[in-house]
């Protein structure tokens, strides 16, 4: 085999391709979906490919071993993330005391950010490659294995007589020459391993996009990954790949498109949208989105089958969302929450605490809001201070952040702990907020009554409930280790 795709194990289920990489609250688990985009390249240019998903068949770092003396690749490609990098170096040296002749890189938004700590820290590593690496993986191993000049392959970081070496970035991709992923998943994935609490499953990710011109300051996967410059797939391609799993795939019963904001282009919404009524599809689907999408759009959306929509309120307070570069107002999240609920769209509405210009009043301003505007499901959660976002640096100049090691980022359970030590909150006292905002949102009888009751239909019930059940479940878990007061 040429090269092994690996999903590294962890100790608990985690979704690296989250951009909150933590064990959730609610039973999401991420397809690896970066990885599988360069599979699909991978095999595309002839190679010998596999991908095996170590979380989700609950692999230790022994089993894994085991996998690959089975495989017996010549490569192996993997990613890692902030919280999950101290544990996947370990995993790392491990795999190359094992086969010390299989050549290693590594990915994803760590590593994109941090390529000199990576290597520094693991230099059992022998490769980083930095951003989009779907196309740099196969001129990578082509390179090596012709005995070429690596210092012509763009978009790597490596180590050559001692000292750490840093080509410059690769272009970025043509998003219309990506396979589908659908097809790698049905390979190699079984599709029942993954779901959202917020999907009916089982569900399906792609991507119509990547980048994300909007500057919000704490937000990850631009300031790494994608970057700010928006590429599309052309609406015919992206049209082929929800036919593909339509026809090939009727177990799917939604699809999500993964990408950071899939509205931007509001036109070319549109233009998929007709596209998807053209063919006569009946597709279920949901995307993340930003409270400026108009009624026009949205309602094309909804008569093309969107379900769901993702939003980052983030905040209730103006200042607050000035502060962060969000570059919304209250009211345009006001009138995003009324046409939703005009059109009868399902919102996941994403809100923050502890985000630059925060206070306790705002917070509390936050949680009025999310009541005010009633999202069918809400998501409360600590800012995280990820390496290479604004707010990293902030937090890290003001003397804010608690600490550097990663290692200390998830806490025993594989949550994201708060790493920000605030003047008005420390982080034992913003993780109490949160959870407290949760519960009160979750178990208000304005929630139960106008959300829980009102999803009554069986395929809505069984979602919202089996997400409600898991949540009590971490509660329950937090109050009996004393998470609570």
């Amino acid at each position: 085999m040429d090269i092994l795709f690996l999903n590294l194990p962890y100790e608990f289920m985690i979704s690296r391709a989250s951009r909150w990489p933590e064990k959730t609250k609610s039973g999401t688990l991420y397809y690896p979906y970066w990885i599988s985009y360069c599979v699909g390249v991978c095999e595309e240019q002839g190679f010998d490919c596999k991908l095996v998903d170590c979380i989700t068949k609950g692999f230790t770092v022994e089993d894994t071993i085991n996998e690959i003396r089975l495989s017996s690749p010549k490569w192996i490609m993997c990613e890692i993330t902030t919280p999950t990098s101290s544990y996947d170096y370990s995993t790392l040296k491990a795999i190359k005391k094992a086969f010390p002749e299989i050549k290693l890189i590594v990915g994803g938004t760590h590593a994109t950010i941090l390529p000199q700590e990576v290597l520094t820290k693991c230099p059992e590593a022998d490769f980083v490659v930095r951003q989009e690496y779907d196309f740099t993986v196969p001129q990578l191993v082509k390179a090596v294995e012709n005995g070429e000049d690596i210092s012509e392959v763009k978009g790597i970081s490596y180590i050559k007589d001692g000292e750490i070496i840093h080509n410059e970035d690769c272009e970025l991709t043509d998003l219309d020459k990506l396979p589908f992923v659908s097809k790698v998943y049905q390979k190699y994935l079984n599709v029942n391993d993954y779901s959202y609490a917020l999907a009916q499953n089982p569900m399906i990710q792609i991507v119509a996009s990547r980048g994300c011109p909007n500057q919000c300051n704490f937000c990850s996967y631009p300031s790494t990954m994608g970057g700010r410059l928006y590429r599309t797939r052309s609406v015919k391609d992206l049209a082929d790949e929800f036919e593909y799993i339509l026809t090939e795939m009727p177990e799917i019963k939604e699809i999500f498109i993964e990408d950071d904001t899939f509205t931007v282009n509001q036109q070319r919404v549109s233009e998929f949208c007709d596209e998807i009524i053209k063919r006569g599809l009946k597709p279920i689907w949901s995307c993340n989105t930003r409270v400026d999408l108009d009624y026009n759009t949205m309602k094309k959306m909804h008569d093309a089958g969107c379900r769901l929509l993702v939003v980052g309120y983030e905040s209730g307070n103006q200042k607050v969302l000035d502060e962060t570069k969000k570059g919304i107002t209250l009211e345009q999240s006001r009138e995003f929450a009324k046409n939703t609920q005009k059109l009868g769209i399902k919102v996941f509405g994403c809100f923050m605490i502890g985000l630059k210009g925060d206070n306790l009043e705002t917070i509390n301003d936050t949680y009025e809001f999310a009541k005010e505007i009633h999202p069918d499901m809400c998501f409360f959660q600590q800012a995280v201070p990820f390496p290479g976002t604004e707010f990293y640096q902030w937090v890290k100049d003001e003397g804010y952040l608690t600490t550097e090691d990663y290692s200390q980022w998830l806490n025993s359970d594989g949550y994201l702990n708060c790493l920000v030590d605030y003047p008005y909150a420390s982080p034992k006292e913003i993780e109490k907020l949160r959870d407290s905002m949760m519960s009160k949102y979750y178990f208000s009888f304005a929630y139960i009554g106008k959300t829980f009751l009102a999803n009554l239909d069986w395929t809505e019930f069984k979602r919202v409930f089996k997400g409600g059940t898991q949540y009590v479940g971490f509660r329950l878990h937090k109050m009996v280790k004393g998470g609570d007061d």
